[in-house]
């Protein structure tokens, strides 16, 4: 039996222009049916133009793009477009239209009944976290900017594209409405199993959001990996440095508690303390430690059923492993599709 197709293939994809400037060059790369990839790096290392080629905002000087199989020139660009998921920092709503008619406008261009575009609508409100009945008929300049994400985020998915690309969607929000839309984004994610390019500069963002990160410089990739892969095995020197110095806390982030779990001992937990999922990350369990004075943590599972223990020698104990790193230098940066 032959398996499905990557969402998207990029086969030796380069973007030049003029005097010879590569802002792509020879990338090869893969994003799974329901995955999101993180592109990361710093200003021009080809992040956003590589997303760009993806729906033809930026053709490709060589090299060839599929989706779903199919090569992207075989498709009219316009319908292209329409079929995949767009959310840009600048949010991009209209500002002389409703919430709602901004969210159905790819409904409506598709030629879908009046009543199925509302019906939609008021399930994409819902869908992230935004009453219909209170926002549906508000003008953009009528709501925050966390608010206003929240209705761009909508509009992508109205036309329930297979594919939704992402650049820097979140950068110019403060870190808390930051921090509150990468878990709805999670959450959302969690449900609809969307395939996702997602564009980032920022590392602690990648790490959070990404099933496997594409590390670009100048250009070119430089490794492709799960957060945890790329944190503890950066490929090249360069990867290390913009990994940071801080790879104990990040690893916090993307490791979680089922990995630290211990069977529950004899002597009883606080009964006071609250318990902890195990699917949370060791970074909640850490702070939750320090919040109530405890090293010790009771573990339940998605259901509230007991699954076991969590102890700060324990969570130590999984970062270290995490974190012996093999010397970047002589490690090969990898291009596949599965790192």
């Amino acid at each position: 039996m032959m398996s499905a197709p990557p969402a998207i293939f990029l086969d030796h994809v380069s973007k030049m222009y003029s005097r010879g400037y590569a802002a792509v060059s020879d990338l090869s790369l893969a994003i799974e049916p329901g995955e999101v990839l993180v592109l990361v790096g710093t200003s021009g290392s080809g992040k956003t133009t590589t997303m760009k080629m993806i729906n033809r905002l930026v053709e490709p000087t060589s090299g060839t793009i599929l989706i779903g199989g199919r090569d992207i020139r075989e498709i009219d660009p316009i319908q292209l477009r329409r079929s995949i998921g767009y959310v840009i920092q600048e949010i991009g709503l209209f500002p002389h239209m409703t919430v709602a008619k901004n969210i159905a406008l790819v409904p409506s261009l598709k030629g879908w009944p009046k009543a199925r575009q509302a019906e939609r609508v008021a399930e994409l409100l819902d869908l992230v976290g935004l009453s219909s009945g209170e926002y549906a008929d508000k003008h953009p300049h009528q709501l925050s900017g966390g608010q206003k994400q929240r209705v761009g985020v909508a509009r992508a998915l109205a036309g329930d594209p297979d594919i939704l690309l992402m650049d820097e969607p979140f950068g110019s929000l403060d870190p808390i409405t930051r921090g509150q839309l990468h878990d709805e984004f999670l959450k959302l994610q969690g449900h609809l199993r969307k395939s996702v390019v997602f564009v980032t500069h920022d590392m602690l963002e990648a790490i959070r959001l990404a099933d496997r990160m594409a590390v670009l410089d100048g250009g070119h990739l430089l490794q492709v990996g799960t957060p945890r892969e790329i944190l503890a095995y950066p490929a090249t020197l360069k990867v290390a440095d913009l990994v940071g110095a801080d790879v104990t806390f990040k690893l916090l982030a993307v490791c979680t508690v089922e990995q630290a779990l211990e069977p529950l001992r004899d002597e009883p937990l606080e009964p006071k303390i609250p318990p902890i999922r195990s699917g949370d990350t060791l970074k909640d369990a850490l702070l939750a430690m320090v919040a109530f004075g405890q090293p010790t943590l009771p573990v339940v599972n998605g259901g509230g059923i007991l699954r076991g223990q969590i102890t700060l020698r324990g969570l130590q104990q999984v970062v270290a492993n995490q974190a012996q790193s093999h010397p970047a230098e002589e490690s090969k940066p990898s291009t596949a599709s599965k790192a």
